[in-house]
């Protein structure tokens, strides 16, 4: 399969995760939505590891993952917490968070 079939599904995916983050407005499908585009560029980084030759793209998705999975733990503890205290899920009632 050629490097370039990789690129383009990487690029539909990010695509569709920049979509979805800038026309959704819950936090859920947001934050999937960003998920989406980090997995878009694993992609395009396994897909130039694999082009180069080399570890360094292997290497990146991996600290890549990491921070994902973090951000995983620290999003949707604050989705939560924002759920059990407004009610809501819905970006643009979250002005309320300023009390």
């Amino acid at each position: 399969m050629p490097i370039g079939a990789y690129y383009l599904v990487a690029a539909v995916l990010f695509a569709t995760g920049l979509a979805g983050v800038l026309i959704r407005r819950n936090l859920i499908v947001l934050f999937m939505c960003v998920e989406l585009m980090l997995n878009a560029v694993n992609l395009s980084l396994v897909a130039a590891a694999r082009m180069w030759g080399g570890p360094e793209g292997q290497v990146f998705v991996f600290f890549v993952i990491v921070v994902a999975a973090a951000e995983v733990v620290v999003g949707l503890a604050l989705i939560v917490n924002i759920f059990f205290r407004r009610g809501t899920l819905d970006v643009d009632a979250q002005h309320l968070l300023r009390h």
